[in-house]
C-alpha cells in the first residue's frame, strides 16, 4: 500500500481532520519523518489525494462514455461510481472532504471545486444528449439538474452512512432517476 492509498482510506472513513501522518506511518510502519520527505505538509498530501481521486473518477467517466451512448445507461453508471465507493464503507473523497471545506487549506478547496466542477460539466452533458434524444425529460437547465443530481448523489451517500445502510443510496438515486423520465 502506498502513503496515498492509506491517506485516502482514512480520509473517505475519518475526514481529513479526523487523521494525521502518526496514523498513515503507523500503518505502514514507517517513520512521519519519511512521510514529510514525499510530502512536507498535509496540505500537499491533501491537494495530491484529490488530483489522484479526479484522476481516477474522470477516467472512470470516459469508460462511461465510452461503453454506452444511452443516456440512461451511462446515468446508471455514474450511479454506480457512488454506490460502489459506499459498499466498501467508504464516502466519495470530496463530498468527505467538502463537509470539512471551511477547515481545509485554500489549495485543497480550489481542487475541490475543479472535481465538482467536471462532475457538473458532466453531468449537464449527459442530461442535454438526453433530453435531445428524448430519453429524458425535465423542466429545469441541463446544468440546473446536473447539480441537483450531484448534491443529491453526494447527500444521499452521508444519509446512507450514517445509517450504515447502503440502500438508502440506491433507493434515493433510483427516484432520481425515474424523475428524469417523468419530467
Amino acid at each position: 500500500m502506498t502513503i496515498l492509498d492509506v491517506a485516502e482510506r482514512l480520509a473517505q472513513t475519518r475526514g481529513y481532520n479526523g487523521f494525521s501522518y502518526a496514523d498513515i506511518a503507523a500503518h505502514l510502519g514507517v517513520t512521519k519523518a519519511s512521510l514529510h520527505y514525499h510530502f512536507p505538509s498535509k496540505a500537499d498530501l491533501g491537494c495530491a489525494l484529490i488530483e489522484r481521486y479526479q484522476a481516477g473518477f474522470s477516467a472512470a467517466l470516459e469508460v462511461i462514455n465510452s461503453q454506452s451512448a444511452k443516456p440512461m445507461r451511462k446515468l446508471h453508471q455514474y450511479v454506480g461510481l457512488y454506490d460502489s465507493v459506499l459498499r466498501n464503507d467508504r464516502m466519495c473523497l470530496c463530498g468527505m472532504l467538502a463537509a470539512e471545506y471551511e477547515t481545509l487549506p485554500a489549495p485543497m478547496q480550489d481542487r475541490l471545486k475543479v472535481f465538482f466542477d467536471i462532475n457538473e460539466r458532466w453531468l449537464t452533458a449527459l442530461l442535454q444528449d438526453g433530453r435531445r434524444s428524448r430519453s429524458f425529460s425535465f423542466k429545469e437547465s441541463a446544468k440546473g439538474r446536473a447539480r441537483l443530481l450531484l448534491a443529491a448523489f453526494e447527500g444521499a451517500m452521508l444519509v446512507a452512512r450514517s445509517y450504515g445502510d447502503s440502500s438508502r443510496f440506491q433507493s434515493a438515486a433510483t427516484q432520481l432517476l425515474k424523475n428524469l423520465i417523468g419530467g
